[in-house]
């Protein structure tokens, strides 16, 4: 039976949305395949790892019936990246196995039939419902997600906070060394609603939005969260637990602060990390009247010293960072100034861009 007669690049697409999530090596052999569903015209394609599922569909269905099977995600994928991009492809079900046919180049893969395949139960009752443009949600997530934990046994820290509260919605990230913030002003009002999502569906999230005006829908339940977007549906589990009252970790009221250049201060920094080790990333900043020093040594006793002339006539202050903290908020940054607040050396320091206040960065000194 044939499913789908299309372009390679038609099919290709489609096939990319899906496969980012679907682990090679899984407890569940099945999980590493993805479900193909034509009916008619319209075909499906779903992927899930249990906590994260994505279906897109596409109309390059072949013939009238309606089938459903499953296939290795990647394999298929593979295969036709390697054809010629300006080929058609033929997708072919007969006895369990797939044939996939393109010019002169056939392949036979095998299946495993649609009904072991298992689906996320989508929630029957969604609390809140919020409609972003597809950029102002990637970049609300690109402002914070190098702040998130990777495999902290907090688990709460392994994904990020996603805030709706009246007009406002804000996305947190923070491994407890350092914190992200970042907030949107929306037309809509919306009654405050709190959900931690994971770092696996941050991530890719991130792959899938657009620098688009169209919208994304965010439907939030207790346990989930389901995003749905041109032609693309994300359901995704929820992180329980309580995230940090970041209210609390923001610095108010810092006397000492200083203008200037992300770039200059960039610069400065990837220098002095050369001479840091491997395993103790540690800079230290002392900051004068009219000056910056950064200064890093290693157990070779080598030592590198930047000088920064800044417009600060505040206190002296002697600080110490883990340096890749830093590197991480000033490569993500596309501003053109920086500014940083301090209170003392062992004190947390600010991080924001001037004359806007939709972003703050906090970082927890380390001891040099």
């Amino acid at each position: 039976m044939q499913l789908v007669k299309t372009h390679r690049d038609t099919l290709l697409r489609p096939l990319q949305i899906v496969s980012g999530i679907v682990e090679r090596r899984h407890t569940l052999p099945i999980l590493a395949n993805i479900l193909i569903r034509k009916d008619g015209e319209q075909v499906s394609f779903l992927s899930t790892d249990i906590e994260v599922q994505i279906t897109t569909k596409a109309e390059i269905g072949s013939g009238g019936e309606s089938v459903a099977t499953t296939v290795a995600a990647r394999k298929l994928l593979d295969i036709l990246r390697a054809l010629p991009d300006d080929n058609d492809v033929v997708l072919k079900l007969d006895n369990k196995r797939m044939s996939v046919q393109s010019g002169k180049s056939r392949f036979s893969l095998q299946t495993l039939a649609a009904e072991e395949f298992p689906t996320v139960a989508q929630a029957e009752h969604f609390n809140a419902s919020v409609n972003l443009p597809q950029k102002t949600l990637k970049h609300l997530f690109n402002m914070v997600h190098f702040s998130m934990a990777q495999q902290d046994i907090r688990y709460y820290l392994n994904g990020l906070l996603l805030v709706v509260d009246g007009k406002n919605v804000i996305a947190v990230a923070t491994d407890g060394h350092r914190l992200a913030y970042c907030q949107v002003e929306v037309e809509q009002e919306f009654p405050r609603h709190e959900v931690i999502i994971p770092r696996k569906t941050i991530i890719e999230l991130q792959r899938l939005l657009e620098d688009k005006d169209d919208p994304v829908q965010i439907d939030i339940a207790n346990n989930q969260v389901k995003l749905t977007f041109a032609d693309i549906e994300l359901i995704s589990k929820l992180v329980e637990g309580k995230f940090p009252d970041f209210n609390r970790v923001i610095p108010k009221g810092y006397k000492n602060n200083f203008t200037l250049g992300r770039e200059q201060l960039l610069r400065s920094l990837q220098r002095a990390a050369i001479m840091t080790s491997d395993k103790f990333k540690g800079v230290r900043c002392v900051i004068t009247p009219g000056s910056m020093q950064i200064l890093s040594t290693n157990a070779d006793q080598e030592e590198a010293m930047e000088e920064i002339e800044i417009d600060y006539g505040g206190d002296n202050v002697d600080i110490g960072f883990n340096v890749s903290y830093l590197l991480d908020v000033l490569n993500n940054l596309k501003c053109e100034q920086v500014n940083i607040a301090l209170g003392d050396s062992n004190s947390s320091a600010l991080i924001t861009i001037p004359d806007n206040t939709d972003f703050k960065y906090v970082v927890m000194p380390m001891r040099i």
